[in-house]
């Protein structure tokens, strides 16, 4: 969603009013849970569904 939206990590991260570092766990599958209030402000920046942004793996 970022590529499409042409939006840098830097950009994304001020938008949604995290750090750097936590945005980049996000972004690289490696967190284990994400607040409500995080995922509302990523779809909002983003222009998306959470669906377009999460994906389920066993």
């Amino acid at each position: 969603m970022m590529a499409r939206r042409k939006m840098s990590l830097t950009e994304l991260a001020d938008r949604v009013g995290i750090t750097l570092a936590n945005l980049s766990v996000l972004k690289t599958g490696k967190a284990r849970a994400i607040r409500f209030s995080t995922l509302d402000a990523l779809c909002k920046a983003l222009d998306c569904q959470p669906g377009d942004i999460l994906e389920y793996e066993s």
